[in-house]
C-alpha cells in the first residue's frame, strides 16, 4: 500500500485511466467483433452499414494512445478488405 500522498495520488489516477482504457477498449473490440461475424456470415449490406461506427471506435482508440496509430491504420485496413472481398 502507498503511504506517500503523492503515490495514493497516482493510485487514484491510474485507477480512472484504467476504468476509462477499459471501456474504450472493450467498445472497439465489440464493434469490430461484430463487424467480422457479419463479414463471415457472407451479409455484406449489414457490415457495411457497422463499418463507420468500427472506424469511429477504432479512431478514438488511438486518439486516446490506448492503441499506437499504426495499429488503428491496419485494424481499419483489415476491416475494409474482409467487407469488399464478400461477392
Amino acid at each position: 500500500m502507498a503511504i506517500i500522498q503523492s503515490a495514493k495520488r497516482a493510485i487514484r489516477g491510474s485507477e480512472r485511466k484504467r476504468v476509462y482504457n477499459e471501456r474504450r477498449s472493450k467498445a472497439m473490440k465489440e464493434v469490430v467483433k461484430e463487424v467480422k461475424a457479419l463479414a463471415t456470415a457472407k451479409n455484406k449490406k449489414s457490415a457495411e452499414a457497422l463499418l463507420p461506427k468500427a472506424f469511429k471506435a477504432i479512431d478514438k482508440a488511438a486518439k486516446m494512445n490506448f492503441i499506437p496509430k499504426n495499429t488503428a491504420s491496419r485494424k481499419k485496413s483489415r476491416l475494409a478488405k474482409m467487407i469488399k472481398k464478400i461477392a
